[in-house]
């Protein structure tokens, strides 16, 4: 099956690289009233499984001294040709795949939802529950910052030397995607708050959680310069805005957790909806970055030390949370019979897209468990077998994402 699926993964990137470019900014068919914001999920998706190999050049190469791996420390290693020359250079080829299908698929949404905007299944997504489908635009661009800030980091030599000028400019960058993602909510809550026209009976789901994982991921984002930079004000600015987005986040996730469970239980699931039911595993790996992103900033300019055994206890009950959710909405999924019906089966649900971000953010707070709860705190030793082997599952969980992923890209045909 690997085999499989890295021939397919090759020949996409291929076609990816030497695509006409005219082909590529205006696709091959305009979906029209037939579009959904929701096919954002398949941009996010891969941008998200390009980070997630990043994951690997960040916890298992040395980077003393400096925050996260850079091009001056995994080149050395490269050329070092032992297992972790192998495992860089592994990571390195599906970094670039994974990027360079984020923003082919990137540019495709946006011509298509240019297009859509102009039908009359626009101005109806925006009278309905639905209108919360446009916070992926937001979510998926802060998710194209994140990739553009891990392929400078790859390639560009001695960035760090440099880091503090571009730390405002990220700053600016999840500023505008804060704005837009508040924009698109106000717009969405008040009309809901002002009209009352909520239609509790198609909310049998978490999809509306989709406006706390925008505003997550645009939290972690402001911690990134929060807990990296060294100039108090930059590292001042981050950790507040880190706060600022993480409040609005853990408030919503609150109200929406309680209304969406609550007709569920009343309505059952929506078969079609119900990969939202792992939403909160990428919320809770978003938050729990940020919460240990943040805490980095404080002992960095504000004398608060780090203790690694809150670093445990804390993604411990993160991972916890998630195996719990993550066990649930299989078990639903299957007995309902989402995954031969929307995977293996013919027909097509944009949501399916949704299955891809949970498995990478597991994968990823799982490597933030191992190394800050486990490594950190003397339980295992890094590099040793018992190291590698805590990492199996984390490994199988995106190993199985990627299968999904481009199973779902055939499928559609993006």
């Amino acid at each position: 099956m690997l085999h499989f699926v890295l021939k397919d993964f090759c020949r996409a990137s291929l076609r990816l690289l030497f695509y006409n470019p005219k082909k590529l900014l205006l696709g091959k068919y305009m979906l029209r009233e037939n579009y959904t914001p929701i096919y954002f999920l398949s941009a996010l998706g891969a941008g998200g499984l390009a980070v997630s190999f990043f994951i690997y050049l960040m916890f298992l190469v040395p980077h003393p001294n400096v925050p996260m791996a850079t091009f001056d420390f995994v080149y050395p290693v490269l050329l070092a040709g032992d297992w972790l020359s192998f495992v860089s250079a592994f990571s390195i080829v599906f970094i670039i795949g994974f990027s360079i299908m984020h923003f082919k698929l990137l540019l495709w949404n946006m011509k298509q939802y240019k297009a859509f905007k102009e039908t009359e299944a626009y101005q109806i997504l925006k009278s309905t529950n639905a209108e919360v489908m446009l916070m992926t635009l937001p979510l998926t661009f802060t998710m194209t910052i994140n990739v553009l800030f891990v392929l400078g980091a790859l390639f560009v030599p001695s960035l760090w030397t440099i880091i503090e000028f571009m730390f405002p400019f990220a700053l600016l960058g999840f500023a505008a995607t804060g704005y837009f993602a508040i924009k698109y909510f106000m717009e969405y809550f008040s009309r809901l708050l002002q009209n009352g026209d909520f239609d509790f009976t198609k909310n049998n789901n978490l999809s509306q959680m989709i406006s706390i994982f925008a505003f997550s991921m645009i939290a972690v984002g402001f911690a990134a310069p929060g807990a990296m930079s060294h100039l108090v004000t930059v590292n001042a600015i981050g950790i507040f805005g880190a706060i600022f987005f993480s409040a609005i986040a853990i408030l919503l996730l609150i109200i929406k957790l309680i209304i969406g469970f609550k007709n569920m239980f009343e309505h059952g699931v929506s078969k079609e909806a119900s990969p939202s039911l792992w939403i909160i595993i990428p919320i809770l790996t978003l938050l729990g970055i940020t919460m240990i992103r943040v805490s980095f900033g404080l002992d960095h300019n504000f004398d608060q030390k780090v203790a690694n055994a809150s670093l445990f206890t804390l993604t411990s009950f993160i991972l916890s949370l998630q195996i719990i959710f993550g066990l649930l909405g299989y078990k639903i999924m299957k007995d309902i019979g989402y995954f031969e019906t929307f995977i293996q089966g013919d027909e097509k649900s944009p949501t399916s897209f949704a299955l891809i971000c949970p498995g990478v953010a597991f994968m990823v707070f799982g490597m933030f468990f191992v190394n800050f709860g486990l490594v950190a705190n003397g339980i295992i030793e890094k590099y040793s077998v018992a190291y590698f082997i805590s990492m199996i599952p984390f490994v199988f969980v995106q190993y199985k994402t990627i299968i999904v992923f481009m199973q779902l890209k055939g499928k559609f045909k993006l």
